[in-house]
């Protein structure tokens, strides 16, 4: 009899073990997710467009981004080099004029690395349409990962002339990887 009780003992302690391992799991994928949904991470996606081409782009990378959970999503046409160093991850959109930068983006880009913006690890990608080259997309990426130091998501998404369908789900795939990043480097 005493061995039935002792057989059963360890049986109802693995048990409860087993119940309390399960319990602290729950907990810490509670933890996990609270932390996420409650300290949602900010994406800023600062695009230039001449014909709306790049507009329609940054539209979808802004719907890729949204369907990730805590991250909150800000798109501007225009910021000051300050809202950078603000945001967790930035995407930076822009259309190849005359096979380079358009002078709003470079702008924005020397005020903040004068200013001493400090971009460093934040995570980083770019897009943008063209009509002939397509030069301004790559061309930002490697400024942010050479000027800047940012940890970019590569390649850059470049589309020729108006989006189609295809292309627009290349854009919200761009979205949907820097956000799904943003989350993941947040738990390290």
């Amino acid at each position: 009899m005493i061995d039935k009780f002792s057989e059963s003992s360890e049986f109802g302690f693995d048990v409860c073990c087993a119940i309390r391992n399960s319990y602290l799991s729950l907990v810490m994928l509670h933890y996990l997710g609270c932390r996420i949904l409650t300290k949602n991470l900010k994406l800023l996606i600062v695009y230039y467009s001449q014909t709306g081409n790049t507009e329609k782009m940054a539209r979808a990378v802004e719907e890729g981004a949204k369907s990730v959970v805590g991250i909150e999503v800000e798109v501007k046409y225009f910021v000051k080099p300050e809202e950078l160093a603000e945001a967790d991850a930035i995407i930076l959109g822009m259309p190849t004029y005359y096979h380079d930068i358009g002078v709003d983006m470079k702008n924005l880009l020397e005020k903040a690395s004068k200013e001493e913006i400090d971009l460093k690890g934040k995570i980083g990608a770019t897009f943008g349409s063209f009509g002939w080259s397509g030069e301004a997309p790559n061309m930002l990426l490697e400024i942010l990962k050479n000027r800047f130091q940012m940890d970019v998501v590569e390649p850059a998404v470049r589309i020729k002339y108006n989006p189609d369908a295809k292309a627009l789900d290349e854009c919200r795939n761009l979205g949907k990887t820097v956000a799904e990043k943003m989350v993941k480097n947040s738990l390290k």
